[in-house]
């Protein structure tokens, strides 16, 4: 099947997770070989040229680069990773298409909608593989969750209650930073955590027909990080949501970059007519499911700890209760990429897919600027 070469753009939190995963993919999927094209990491992109270097030699790269420029037009780079800070994923993204590259991108896609859609016009006239990094979705616990749904377990879905709660922007004497302006953010909350939760609403529950949606900024102003005075902060710190999903079922949302105490605490409730399911983020290894079967004083919320019974969970560890991690998320999005490169199967969320989802956290920002409801199509 040959060998894709990768070219990785940025080296912070998520440019180390995506090093990790093409460097492990191979180690953990080894039994899946036979659908996924080999691994070559070829170049790291970050600056100055020094830290690139550094950075290379960390990662496993071969080489380093200041000009992500000269990484997409690289002829032994097939695939880039994006993992740079929003305002660059929408250039780069570009680039690599026009480039005849595959694009693996981190969300949020782009700054705006207008980006998004014109990065998502651009792969389908490509014929490449793309994926944006929702890495959550593939949590052993949310496909079982899917499964159960699909089999019908909990019956007819009603309602669909979700929150995603972070605090790393709780402390008000945090200096300011980009992620505060809408031109290098684009949106606060809802593109950072929120978008998030919406991609397990869609896995879920299907489309969203409508929402209505209200946003706070709780931090005025902040510190400017030389300490010369204060500047405004534009982007929402946290948005309160009810949807109404294509099928009729309702649903509601509440997203916080602000709440004190909350690390990861990214969940739903999922209402059927003969039960319930509960995942929370903070305990990602396990699914709480309530039916509606047996004698009444016997029913109850049941805990499921995910295992080798949980694919891909066995590829990691043989046994069940000992649990996953993020960068293992991480690793099964790359497999899962390598194999739609390789024709095995199509890469989900694409841009195609990634789309919808940016369609649902813009359109929350413009219900909740016009004061109104708002289908995410229109």
């Amino acid at each position: 099947m040959g060998s894709v070469g990768v070219g990785l753009i940025g080296t912070g939190f998520m440019g180390k997770t995506h090093a990790l995963a093409w460097r492990n993919v191979k180690a953990v999927m080894g039994r899946d070989l036979g659908t996924m094209p080999d691994v070559r990491l070829e170049v790291l992109c970050d600056t100055p040229a020094d830290r690139a270097a550094a950075f290379a030699d960390q990662f496993g790269f071969a080489r380093g680069t200041d000009s992500w420029q000269a990484l997409v037009e690289d002829p032994a780079v097939d695939v880039v990773s994006i993992t740079t800070p929003n305002q660059m994923h929408h250039p780069i993204a570009l680039a690599a298409l026009k480039a005849g590259k595959h694009v693996w991108c981190e969300k949020p896609m782009a700054l705006t909608l207008e980006q998004a859609e014109e990065m998502e016009a651009a792969a389908r006239r490509s014929g490449v593989v793309t994926m944006v990094g929702y890495n959550y979705l593939r949590n052993p616990a949310i496909t079982h969750a899917q499964r159960l749904v699909a089999a019908g377990t909990i019956g007819r879905l009603v309602q669909f209650r979700g929150w995603v709660d972070e605090d790393y922007q709780a402390d008000p004497t945090l200096p300011w930073t980009w992620r505060a302006r809408i031109e290098e953010a684009g949106l606060g909350a809802l593109g950072d955590i929120g978008s998030h939760l919406v991609s397990f609403a869609h896995a879920l529950m299907g489309p969203v027909e409508s929402l209505v949606a209200d946003m706070q900024v709780i931090h005025e102003t902040r510190t400017l990080p030389d300490g010369s005075g204060r500047r405004p902060v534009e982007t929402e710190d946290a948005a309160s949501v009810l949807l109404r999903f294509a099928s009729g079922a309702q649903g509601s949302m509440v997203i916080s970059r602000s709440a004190w105490g909350r690390k990861s605490r990214l969940g739903f409730e999922l209402h059927g007519t003969e039960g319930m399911i509960v995942f929370d983020q903070e305990r990602m290894n396990e699914l709480q499911l309530y039916q509606n079967m047996g004698p009444k004083a016997e029913q109850g919320f049941k805990t499921i700890l995910t295992g080798p019974a949980h694919p891909p969970y066995g590829q990691f560890c043989p046994a069940p209760g000992h649990q996953l991690g993020f960068n293992d998320l991480k690793v099964i999005e790359c497999a899962d990429l390598l194999r739609a490169i390789g024709g095995g199967v199509p890469a989900h969320p694409d841009f195609t897919d990634a789309l919808a989802i940016e369609r649902v956290i813009h359109g929350m920002a413009r219900s909740a600027r016009e004061g109104r409801r708002v289908s995410p199509q229109a």
